[in-house]
C-alpha cells in the first residue's frame, strides 16, 4: 500500500526516495548523509515530545476534548511517518516499518472514529500469562487479579480468561453487533422501553452459539487445568470482566457471576455472563457514565472455586473516614459473595494501617447461615455449625496477615483498594479481586494539617531536577548498577535511584514506588514509561545517587519536588486520598490511544525481537529508528565519500599522532593556513573535548614500550578483523567532524579505536559510541587491557560489552556539558591505554592501573 487517507491526512512514501530510486547511500557524500541523520534526530525528538505531552495531559489536571485528541494523535502519526521515511532515506533497509506504522495508525483511527477495537490475541489466556498490560485483552478485573499473582506473588485461584477477542468472535458468529446496536438505539430514542431492549438482546445472546474455535480453546484450557490440579470435575467461578469494570468505574454487582459451575455447564455460564452486559441496570449505568456502546465488551474469567472456610472484603482505607489511619475488614464464614451482596452481615474490623496492625474495633453480627457450594454445581445457604455460632470468622493472625497483604497490594496499585479474599479449609489465603476504592469523603483534616506535619521531617534535597510524573512514593532506596541481572532482585515498592534514565528499567518500573535519576530528560524513554504506569519520577536531580544510600528509607514527593528522609505516612495517606479523575469518554479514549503510542517493548537492541516486526507502538518505532540511525551513520562512515571542496587538513597537537580532519560543516573555525589545523581551530564539541583529553599531560606516555619475545611473536601473527574499517583506511587516522558531530578512527600501533559522537542542545539526540580492539601482545594481556577499559567505562556510566579484546561502549541522552565531559574522558582513556597491554603482565595490574587512571583524572593538570 503506497499511501493511506485518514481524516484529511495523506501520506506517501516520499521519505524513502532513496529506496525507490535505488540510490546507494554509500555513494552519497557523507555531508549529505549527515544532514539526513540530523533530520532523523530532529523528527525523533519531535515524536518523543509529542508522546510525553499526551502522557502529561492524561496524568495531569488538564481539560481536553475529542478534537484535541484527534489533532494531537494525527500530528504525532505524521511525525512518526516522516521519521520512518528519514531513516529509509539514510538507508533503505527498514521498509517493514511502514507496515507496522500502518497497523498502529489504523487502530488509532478506529478509536478516533468511535468504532470498537478488539486487540488480537488468543481466544483464551491463562491468568499466569496476563498482567495490567493486558486490560484490553482480559478486562480490568482480570488484569488486576493477574497482576496481584504474577507481579506480587500472592495466591489467586488458578484459571483462564475467555478474552475480548473471544467475545468479538461470538458476536460476529451470531451477527449480533447490528442487532444489539439497533435495539440500543431504539431504546435511547424512546422507541422501545429499556426493559424490552434488554430482554430482546439478552434472549438473542442466550440463544446464540459459541463459535467452534472459541469452544475448543475453552475446553482445552479446562483439560489443562484438570491435569495441573491433578483431578477432574473442577468447578469454576465464571466472572465478568467488562470494558471499564473495576477500572475507574466499578459496575459493582451489576454484571453476573456464576459460582460453582461444572465444566459441562461452562459455555452456558459464559453466555449468561455476556448477556449481563445488556441487563437494564448495566445499560442504564453505561448511559449515565458516558460510555459509548462500542465500549461494551466482555472478557470472562473462569477461576477454580476456592473451598472457602471464610471470606470477605478489605477496604484498605476507611471510605467514610480516610483520615483515620484505619482499614476496614469484613468477613464471614463460607463464600464471600454473601458478604459482597449484603445477604450476610458477618464481622467488621477496624484495623490499623501501621504494623503490627492492631485490631482497634470489632463489630460482630451473629451469623446463622453461610453460602457454600452444592455438590453438583451452584451455591446455596446452609446453617452454620452450632459450635461456631457467635465466633469470629477470622483469627487475629489471619486479620494481620490480610492487612499486611492488602497494604502491599495498595502500594503496588498506588491507590486505595477494595479487595476480595478467601481463606480455604487449610488456612491458605487467596486474593479474589482488587479494584479501586471510591472514598466517600476527602482527607480534609489531613489536608489542613499537612504543612505543619511535614515540617517535622528532614528534607534530604528539594527542587533538584524535573518532575516527569507527579505523585508520592515511599520505600527503601535501590541503587541501580550497570548490571542488568541486579534488577532481578528489585523489591516491590522500592525507590529506583540511578545515575541515568534507561529503557532497561522498563522491566521493573511497575514494581517501583518512585524513580530518581541524576541525569535524564522528561521526554526520554524512561519518563514516558513512568507516565504510562503512573510511577512518581524526578529526573536530572544531579545529586540522587550521591546523597542517597542503598536501603535507606525515603519519601519522594513528586508533587512538590522534595525528597524526605524516612517514610512520611501523612504524605502517603494524603496522596492516596486525592480524588482520581472521574473518567469521561475523552479520558478513556486518550488512555486507549496512549496504549498504542506510549508503551516501550523494544528495550534491548541485542534481542532478536528488536526489529520492525517486534514494534507494537509509536514509542517502539522511535526507539528502533534512533538506534538504527546511529548504527547506519557509523557503518556508512566506514565507506564514506566526501565532497571535493570539504575542508580537511592535518591536526597539529602536542602528542605524536598523525590525524587528518575532514570538516563536513562548521567543525573548524575559518583560518589562513588550511593545510595545518591547530587545537584552537576546532569548533566541533565532541572533537574538541576528545582532543583535550587525548593531550592531557600525563595521559600519553612517550616512553618506548618494552615488548618481550612472546609479545613480539604474537604481533607477527596478528591481523585486523575485517570489520574494523575498510581496507583503504587501515593505517590512517581520520576524524570526520561538524559542529556537533565527530567520527574518529585511530589506529595506534596494533590496536584500533573508533569513537562516534553527537552533542547538541537537545539531550535526547546526544550519544557517544566507543569501540576498541587489538594489541601487540598475547590474548591474555590483551584481555587484561580490555577488562581495564571496561571497568573504567562502566565507572564513567557507559554501557559496556566485552568479548575477548573487543570492547564496545555506549552512552546517550545526557546534557551537552555532561557529554563533553564524557568525550574528554574517552580522550584521556585512549591516550592512557595505548601501550598498557604490554605492561599488564599480571591480573593484579588491572586494578592497579584503574586506580592510577582515576588519580590522573582527578589531577589538576589540564
Amino acid at each position: 500500500m503506497e499511501g493511506f487517507f485518514k481524516k484529511g491526512l495523506f501520506f506517501k512514501r516520499s521519505g524513502s526516495k532513496a529506496a525507490r530510486d535505488g540510490q546507494n547511500p554509500a555513494k552519497r557524500p557523507f555531508s549529505k548523509t549527515f544532514d539526513i541523520f540530523q533530520k532523523t534526530l530532529s523528527l525523533n525528538n519531535q515524536a518523543l515530545e509529542a508522546i510525553a505531552m499526551l502522557g502529561d495531559v492524561l496524568s495531569g489536571d488538564y481539560i481536553f476534548d475529542q478534537h484535541f485528541i484527534e489533532v494531537k494523535s494525527r500530528e504525532l502519526a505524521e511525525t512518526v511517518y516522516q521519521l520512518i521515511g528519514s531513516l529509509n532515506t539514510l538507508s533503505p533497509k527498514f521498509q517493514g516499518l511502514y507496515e507496522v506504522f500502518q497497523r498502529i495508525n489504523d487502530e488509532i483511527e478506529q478509536e478516533l472514529s468511535g468504532r470498537l477495537v478488539i486487540p488480537k490475541s488468543d481466544y483464551v489466556m491463562p491468568y499466569s500469562a496476563a498482567s495490567r498490560d493486558f486490560q484490553d485483552v482480559v478486562g480490568a478485573k482480570n488484569a488486576n487479579l493477574a497482576e496481584v499473582a504474577n507481579a506480587l506473588g500472592f495466591k489467586t485461584p488458578p484459571g483462564f480468561v475467555a478474552t475480548t477477542r473471544a467475545f468479538g468472535a461470538f458476536m460476529d458468529h451470531n451477527d449480533l453487533w447490528e442487532k444489539t446496536e439497533s435495539l440500543t438505539k431504539a431504546w435511547k430514542t424512546g422507541e422501545i422501553s429499556l426493559e424490552d431492549a434488554s430482554e430482546k438482546i439478552q434472549s438473542m445472546i442466550l440463544d446464540a452459539k459459541v463459535p467452534k474455535e472459541v469452544r475448543k480453546e475453552i475446553q482445552q484450557a479446562v483439560g489443562k487445568l484438570e491435569r495441573e490440579q491433578g483431578y477432574k470435575n473442577l468447578y469454576f467461578a465464571v466472572r465478568s470482566s467488562a470494558g471499564g469494570e473495576d477500572g475507574e468505574h466499578s459496575f459493582a454487582g451489576l454484571h453476573l457471576s456464576v459460582l460453582n459451575t461444572p465444566p459441562e455447564e461452562l459455555l452456558d455460564a459464559y453466555k449468561r455472563v455476556i448477556a449481563s452486559l445488556y441487563s437494564g441496570a448495566v445499560m442504564e449505568y453505561r448511559k449515565d457514565k458516558g460510555f459509548l456502546e462500542s465500549e461494551a465488551v466482555m472478557a470472562v474469567g473462569c477461576l477454580v472455586m476456592v473451598d472457602a472456610q471464610a471470606s470477605g472484603v478489605v477496604y484498605t482505607m476507611d471510605p467514610m473516614n480516610p483520615d483515620s489511619g484505619k482499614m476496614v475488614i469484613s468477613s464471614a464464614r463460607g463464600l464471600g459473595a454473601s458478604v459482597v451482596s449484603g445477604d450476610v452481615s458477618g464481622d467488621r474490623h477496624l484495623v490499623s494501617r501501621t504494623a503490627p496492625f492492631a485490631i482497634e474495633k470489632v463489630q460482630t453480627e451473629p451469623q446463622e447461615k453461610l453460602l457454600s457450594p452444592k455438590p453438583n454445581g451452584g451455591v446455596d445457604f446452609t446453617p452454620v455449625e452450632e459450635n461456631l455460632l457467635g465466633k469470629q470468622a477470622l483469627s487475629r493472625e489471619q486479620l494481620q496477615t490480610l492487612a499486611e497483604a492488602a497494604l502491599q497490594i495498595e502500594r503496588h496499585f498506588k491507590r486505595p483498594l477494595d479487595i476480595e479474599y478467601a481463606f480455604d479449609k487449610e488456612g491458605e489465603m487467596y486474593i479474589l479481586q482488587a479494584r479501586p476504592l471510591k472514598l466517600q469523603t476527602e482527607c480534609i483534616l489531613l489536608a489542613r494539617d499537612l504543612p505543619a506535619l511535614l515540617s517535622d521531617y528532614k528534607i534530604i534535597f528539594k527542587d533538584q531536577g524535573t518532575v516527569a510524573q507527579r505523585g508520592v512514593g515511599a520505600g527503601r532506596v535501590f541503587l541501580a548498577t550497570q548490571r542488568d541481572e541486579d534488577l532481578d532482585d528489585f523489591p516491590s515498592g522500592a525507590i529506583l535511584v540511578a545515575r541515568h534514565t534507561s529503557p532497561r528499567f522498563a522491566k521493573i518500573i511497575r514494581k517501583a514506588g518512585a524513580i530518581l535519576t541524576d541525569v535524564g530528560s522528561p521526554t526520554g524513554h524512561l519518563a514516558t514509561i513512568a507516565r504510562e504506569f503512573r510511577v512518581p519520577a524526578i529526573v536530572g536531580s544531579q545529586v540522587a545517587t550521591s546523597l542517597l544510600k542503598q536501603g535507606q528509607e525515603i519519601t519522594v514527593d513528586a508533587e512538590a519536588n522534595i525528597i524526605y528522609d524516612g517514610i512520611v505516612k501523612e504524605l502517603e495517606t494524603y496522596n492516596l486520598c486525592e480524588e482520581h479523575i472521574e473518567e469521561s469518554h475523552e479520558y478513556r479514549l486518550l488512555r486507549r490511544i496512549l496504549k498504542k503510542v506510549a508503551p516501550l517493548n523494544l528495550v534491548d537492541p541485542h534481542s532478536r525481537s528488536f526489529s520492525p516486526q517486534g514494534a507494537r507502538t509509536f514509542h517502539d518505532i522511535t526507539r528502533f529508528v534512533h538506534e538504527k540511525a546511529v548504527e547506519e551513520l557509523i557503518n556508512l562512515q566506514n565507506v564514506h565519500r566526501h565532497d571535493p571542496d570539504t575542508v580537511s587538513g592535518k591536526l597539529k597537537i602536542p602528542v605524536p599522532l598523525d590525524l587528518v580532519l575532514i570538516d563536513i560543516g562548521h567543525g573548524l573555525a575559518p583560518r589562513e593556513n588550511k593545510r595545518v589545523i591547530t587545537m584552537d581551530d576546532i569548533q566541533s564539541l565532541p572533537m574538541k573535548s576528545f582532543i583535550n583529553g587525548l593531550t592531557k599531560p600525563g595521559a600519553w606516555s612517550t616512553a618506548p614500550a618494552n615488548v618481550d619475545f612472546s609479545s613480539f611473536m604474537s604481533s607477527l601473527t596478528r591481523t585486523f578483523a575485517s570489520g574494523l574499517s575498510s581496507p583503504d583506511m587501515v593505517g590512517q587516522n581520520l576524524a570526520v567532524i561538524s559542529d556537533n558531530y565527530a567520527n574518529i578512527s585511530l589506529r595506534l600501533g596494533y590496536h584500533f579505536n573508533m569513537i562516534d559522537s553527537y552533542i547538541g542542545d537537545n539531550q535526547n539526540s546526544n550519544y557517544a559510541y566507543f569501540r576498541f580492539m587489538g594489541g601487540v601482545t598475547d590474548a591474555t594481556r590483551r584481555s587484561r587491557r580490555a577488562r581495564f577499559l571496561a571497568e573504567l567505562l562502566s565507572i564513567g556510566d557507559f554501557r559496556v560489552e566485552i568479548r575477548g579484546d573487543l570492547v564496545v561502549a555506549r552512552l546517550k541522552k545526557l546534557p551537552s556539558a555532561v557529554m563533553q565531559g564524557k568525550l574528554y574522558f574517552l580522550g584521556v582513556l585512549v591516550a592512557y591505554a595505548r601501550q598498557l597491554d604490554v605492561q599488564m603482565t599480571s591480573d593484579s595490574h588491572v586494578s592497579m592501573y584503574v586506580d592510577m587512571f582515576r588519580n590522573l583524572m582527578q589531577s589538576n593538570a589540564a
